[in-house]
C-alpha cells in the first residue's frame, strides 16, 4: 500500500485528463454475514480482483476504502501500491465512503472513477471502455448501462467533485447521476448488474465460472 502523494493518474499522454480510480470496500456486508470482500473467485479474494482491474486503467493512482472490516482486509494490501483510506462513518452508508474517497484525491485529479468491491463480473475492458468513453468528452459523467438503469463503475469530472463531498446516505452515487442525466454518457455493461450481497448470489457467480472454463482433456 502507498500513501497519497499527490501525483495524477500515471495512465495516459501528454495533453490527456488524469484519472484516479476508488474501490468502495468498507460496508459491513451485513446480508452476506462476513467479509465478502475475501470471497475467492476463480482462485483470488474478490477485492484484489477488483483492485488489479482498476490498476489496468487507473495505474497506481488507486485507493481503497475501507471500514467495517479494515482490520482483516488491510492485509490484502500489503503488495499491492492502492493507497489505503479508512471510512470510521461506514454505518452512515456509501456515500460517507465515497467523500472519504474524494477528500483524498491527489490535486491534479481530472476524473474520479468509482468502483465497489462487490461486482466480479466487470472486467478490465469494461473498464477501457468507461475510461474511452470518458476521454471523448471529460466534461461528460460516464456511466455503466445495465438493466435498464445507470449506475456505477462510474467515472465523474473534476466538476462533479464538490458534490460527490456532499452526498449523503447509502444510494451512492445513484443521486448525482439522476440530478446530471443530461450530463451523463452511458455505456453499456450488462456485467455490472452481477454483485454478490449474499451467499446465494456467490453461489450463482460460482456455478458461471464454471460454465465459463473450459472442458478438461481426457
Amino acid at each position: 500500500m502507498s500513501p497519497q502523494d499527490g501525483s495524477p493518474g500515471s495512465q495516459g499522454g501528454a495533453g490527456e485528463p488524469t484519472l484516479h480510480a476508488i474501490v468502495l470496500a468498507a460496508g459491513g456486508a451485513s446480508r452476506f454475514g462476513s467479509p465478502k470482500q475475501l470471497v475467492r473467485i476463480d482462485g483470488r479474494p474478490m477485492l484484489h480482483s477488483v483492485l488489479s482491474k482498476a490498476a489496468e486503467v487507473a495505474g497506481t493512482s488507486v485507493s481503497v476504502v475501507l471500514g467495517a472490516y479494515a482490520r482483516e482486509l488491510a492485509p490484502l494490501l500489503s503488495h499491492s501500491t492502492a493507497s489505503l483510506v479508512i471510512n470510521r462513518n461506514w454505518e452512515s452508508g456509501m456515500a460517507s465512503s465515497i467523500r472519504a474517497g474524494v477528500a483524498s484525491l491527489p490535486t491534479m485529479t481530472d476524473g474520479v472513477l468509482i468502483l465497489l468491491a462487490d461486482q466480479p463480473a466487470i472486467t478490465s475492458e469494461d473498464l477501457r471502455r468507461l475510461l474511452l468513453a470518458w476521454r471523448r468528452q471529460p466534461e461528460q459523467i460516464a456511466a455503466a448501462l445495465y438493466s435498464g438503469m445507470t449506475g456505477v463503475p462510474a467515472i465523474f469530472p473534476r466538476s462533479c467533485f464538490s458534490e460527490l463531498s456532499q452526498l449523503r446516505g447509502d444510494r451512492g452515487a445513484q443521486m448525482l447521476l439522476k440530478r446530471h442525466t443530461d450530463r451523463v454518457t452511458r455505456v453499456p455493461m450488462m456485467s455490472a448488474a452481477t454483485d454478490i450481497d449474499t451467499p446465494e448470489d456467490l453461489l450463482l457467480v460460482e456455478a458461471a465460472a464454471i460454465k465459463r472454463r473450459p472442458p478438461l482433456e481426457d
